[in-house]
């Protein structure tokens, strides 16, 4: 998810002087343009570890709503004070970053309050930003930065990472996913270096993260790009699934052959059912095969009461893939009880029966 840089230019309010020209008095103001400002609604979480969860919301003229909803330890706040009442009390606290300090005022009692914010961009860290390349910044950018903490700490580790040539963009997204320099340090650590900014971005959102490659490498899988970590964690191939199969005697099964099967909802309790029905070492091709083609467990028992015994995997698939039901078997065999499986796949081809 990268999140655009806002356009609107704060001017301020100007206003010309009175003066007496030639003795008739003119006195002439400049419109004012919208500043950065908006609402605020503040929550106050309990459990474990307090935490302010923010919601800042502007209108913009022509453009619709903006609203923004982000978690915050409180001491990111300087001056915020969580009343001990439920009477709303006065509040004025401010989020002061490297790019420039949001001012909120207004309400608070225990649970949370509202009112309204400002902001007031950093000029000389806006300078800074150019000196570093990125130039042509505007003031909602600075707000955005100010807003996710975006600052020199977080700029200055990455480029000692060699991360220095980022756009803009993709330095808002990595802070927003928590692509930090802490986390490419550790990636970089497991021999994942160098990686570009959208892969570290993506295996933060998808959770392909320190602590699952490493369960994974525990599990025999240890050169996994990128791409195959993210994969597998988009279709949930955790390590309690691998571990899971490899209890049924699939181990060490290719990423890709996890994917399909997550994919195809290849359960362990559809291989254990489908052992008690005497289809043992069936392939993982042949249960993704089966799966799509929506041969059943009930299917194959069906099948089984119906006098058809051992019959193949490939001979399954086929008389599903020809609409072969249970009931379409159970007919044709009340008039032929020889009836075999290829004639009922024939009649069915050939709209027979």
């Amino acid at each position: 998810m990268k999140t655009k840089g806002f356009v609107e230019i704060r001017t301020g309010v100007s206003r010309l002087a009175l003066a007496l020209v030639v003795a008739i008095p003119l006195a002439t103001a400049l419109p004012a343009a919208a500043a950065i400002d908006g609402r605020w609604i503040v929550e106050f979480e309990d459990g474990g570890k307090e935490r302010v969860q923010l919601t800042t919301k502007r209108s913009k003229s022509g453009r619709g709503n903006w609203t923004n909803s982000s978690s915050y330890p409180p001491e990111a706040f300087r001056g915020l004070v969580r009343p001990a009442g439920t009477s709303a009390l006065p509040a004025r606290f401010e989020l002061a970053r490297d790019a420039g300090t949001v001012t909120f005022e207004g309400q608070l009692d225990a649970s949370g309050g509202a009112g309204r914010f400002s902001f007031a961009p950093n000029a000389e860290f806006g300078r800074e930003m150019e000196r570093m390349g990125y130039s042509g910044l505007t003031e909602e950018n600075l707000f955005t930065m100010a807003m996710h903490d975006i600052g020199r700490a977080f700029i200055g580790g990455l480029r000692e990472l060699g991360y220095s040539r980022l756009s803009f963009d993709d330095l808002v997204s990595m802070r927003i996913h928590g692509a930090t320099p802490a986390f490419i340090r550790e990636l970089a650590a497991l021999g994942y270096e160098k990686l570009p900014a959208d892969d570290l971005v993506s295996m933060r959102i998808h959770g392909a993260v320190p602590s699952y490659i490493r369960e994974m490498r525990e599990l025999g899988y240890e050169r996994l790009s990128s791409d195959e970590l993210v994969s597998m964690r988009i279709h949930g191939a955790t390590p309690e699934f691998v571990r899971a199969f490899s209890a049924l005697g699939y181990e060490r099964l290719p990423g890709d052959d996890l994917v399909s099967m997550r994919i195809h909802h290849v359960t362990p309790e559809f291989v254990r059912e489908l052992k008690a029905l005497g289809y043992s070492d069936v392939s993982t091709d042949d249960l993704v095969s089966m799966r799509i083609h929506n041969v059943t467990t009930e299917f194959v028992r069906d099948l089984k009461e119906l006098g058809f015994q051992d019959v193949s995997v490939d001979d399954l698939v086929s008389m599903r893939i020809h609409n072969v039901t249970a009931d379409f078997a159970r007919k044709v065999k009340s008039r032929d009880p020889n009836v075999t499986v290829d004639e009922l796949v024939s009649m069915r081809i050939h709209r027979r029966g």
